[in-house]
């Protein structure tokens, strides 16, 4: 598989209660986070054997992302988006990973509050 050639594998809006935020009140009950991935994967080979042991497994995926985000208190969403990120990319050899955080009602006035990032494994000649 060349570097641009690649496929997507998305798990949107997966709901998941957990302790997050700054503020004390915040601290002291569940709130909801939506999470959303996109992840490159090569669809070929399970595509080919419709084998599940060659494809990524979107609920293993699901699991391990809602388990890793409820393990523990955060603060910021930009630190459960960065673990995520990690996660997925360690735990399922995922080559790149776009990872969208969503906090609905974390500001009154909007619909939502979100942050979105990127990330890639460096591929190095030297290891």
């Amino acid at each position: 598989m060349t570097p641009v050639d690649f496929d997507i594998i998305s798990i949107e809006g997966l709901n998941i209660d957990t302790i997050i935020g700054v503020y004390d009140w915040e601290q002291q009950q569940q709130q909801r986070l939506t999470v959303d991935l996109q992840m490159a994967w090569d669809n070929q080979a399970p595509a080919q054997s419709d084998d599940i042991k060659q494809a990524l497994d979107y609920a293993r995926v699901s699991a391990a992302v809602s388990d890793w985000v409820q393990s523990q208190p955060r603060q910021l969403i930009e630190t459960v988006a960065e673990g995520i990120a990690q996660l997925v990319m360690r735990e399922f050899m995922v080559s790149s990973v776009q990872v969208k955080v969503s906090k609905p009602g974390a500001i009154p006035a909007a619909a939502n509050v979100a942050v979105t990032i990127n990330r890639r494994q460096i591929e190095s000649p030297f290891g």
